[in-house]
């Protein structure tokens, strides 16, 4: 996770050092779940050789069986040796799939993120920087440690001990992710009981997503050895805040910040606004992506500080985007709908494309929306041209399908295995009948 640079020789070197037993090949499929192969690090050579094979028919969304060889060609640059197992010790490193011809597997959310990345260098951006917010709860567990619905604590919104029980936890977590080579900014009680936030440093777009990722892992692995479950669920109560994963994002030349310009009253840059068009035009298609599970429109309702409604500002905290007051190198937009269940390579492949359609084709950014959005009737939202997120996941879905920009970000593969698997998802949901109907409706008639 630190800006190191190994060869293969560091790594055969480092394993044997630390004694390192095992190494797992990691990946993600589609629903952006973490998949490990796991081999003794005899077989390390043979790996970094770009030489192991698993079958890809048993991974979510990749292949038929009659095409499930599938190779994992690991970053290295991504080797950890992970702090909290000190016996037959445990090393991880990001994979890339490949297949057997040599190509990049259509399928893998991160080779996804790696071409709209090549079309943003196209187009005379160096990279693109994201500094993710990932939010999580902490629940207890019973004494067969499955969680329950019990939170560890009745904390508020920058909390301390003894009221932020998770505290201790939470110390722990940020411990462990630094002596994994993250960079911690920040780290506090969120506003609702048992919810936490926990900041990193802004890092380029391929590198935020595997810390995304490392960081869900370690969260979950550290709180369960405090006897406490860690879900990313987007909104597991309610009446309370759901968890959100805001993403500050910017397009660098070089050394040079493209969203930042003196001149103008706010320090955005034309190219800044063009891509914020491009979000807002193309953020009810690609909410399928960033809040990806029926459970996702839960939290984006009024009331709650989560945003559901497509609009900017510099000074309120209700639209979708805001743009934080740092300027300079610092100027960067914060799009504030995303939520921790989303595949984090996809996420940002689809704002990135959003935004650098935006540019593309000029976009005119609408005027900001500097009242509370959430008092406003539906009529003047109307008037303002405020539309709405999708309200649930099937509308998400719909709307996703009728855009052809960021269907062409997922290609064809991934997206016709990301529709049909939430497609399910939303069927078996819609034919469920709900505690709330119970509740509702069986006494009354």
């Amino acid at each position: 996770m630190t800006d190191k640079q190994y060869t293969k020789e560091d790594i055969l070197r480092i394993a044997k050092e630390e004694n390192v037993r095992f190494i797992r090949l990691q990946f993600t499929d589609l629903l952006g779940t973490i998949k490990n192969v796991e081999i003794p690090v005899s077989q390390l050579e043979k790996a970094l050789d770009n030489k192991m094979m698993f079958d890809g028919s048993s991974i979510e969304g990749y292949v038929r069986i009659e095409e499930s060889d599938m190779y994992l060609y690991p970053d290295l640059n991504t080797w950890v040796v992970f702090p909290w197992v000190t016996e037959d010790r445990v090393a991880r490193m990001i994979c890339d799939v490949y297949l057997p011809d040599g190509r990049p597997f259509p399928g893998d959310p991160r080779g996804i993120l790696k071409s709209m990345l090549k079309e943003a260098e196209e187009m005379g951006f160096s990279s693109m920087n994201v500094g993710p917010e990932p939010e999580f709860f902490l629940f207890k567990t019973d004494e067969k440690g499955n969680p329950t619905m019990e939170l560890n604590d009745q904390g508020g919104y920058f909390d301390l001990a003894p009221t932020d029980l998770g505290e201790n936890c939470r110390r722990e977590i940020v411990l462990t992710l630094e002596e994994m080579g993250f960079e911690i900014e920040a780290s506090h009680h969120e506003v609702a009981p048992g919810q936490h936030e926990i900041d990193f440093k802004y890092a380029d777009a391929i590198k935020a997503a595997d810390q995304i990722q490392t960081f869900k892992l370690v969260v979950k692995t550290i709180a369960r050895q405090h006897g406490l479950h860690a879900t990313f669920m987007p909104k597991p109560l309610f009446g309370v805040n759901g968890s959100g994963m805001h993403c500050h994002q910017s397009l660098f030349r070089g050394k040079e910040n493209a969203f930042y310009d003196e001149s103008d009253m706010l320090g955005l840059s034309t190219l800044a606004r063009q891509y914020m068009a491009g979000i807002l035009r193309h953020a009810r298609a690609f909410a399928a992506i960033t809040n990806p599970t029926v459970n996702s429109y839960k939290r984006l309702v009024p009331g709650y500080e989560a945003p559901c409604y497509v609009a900017w500002s510099a000074s309120n905290r209700s639209p979708m985007i805001r743009i934080p007051a740092s300027r300079g190198l610092s100027t960067r937009v914060e799009v504030r709908n995303p939520d921790p269940a989303a595949n984090p390579y996809l996420a940002l492949a689809v704002m990135l494309k959003a935004g650098l359609d935006g540019i593309k084709k000029k976009m005119q950014l609408p005027p900001p929306t500097n009242r509370n959005i959430y008092v406003m009737s539906e009529e003047e939202r109307e008037e303002q041209g405020i539309p709405s997120l999708p309200v649930d996941l099937k509308q998400a879905l719909d709307e996703l399908l009728r855009n052809e920009v960021i269907c062409g970000a997922l290609g064809d593969h991934a997206l016709a295995h990301f529709v049909e698997l939430k497609e399910i998802e939303w069927d078996i949901y819609r034919t469920q009948v709900h505690a709330w109907e119970r509740d509702q409706y069986l006494t009354l008639y």
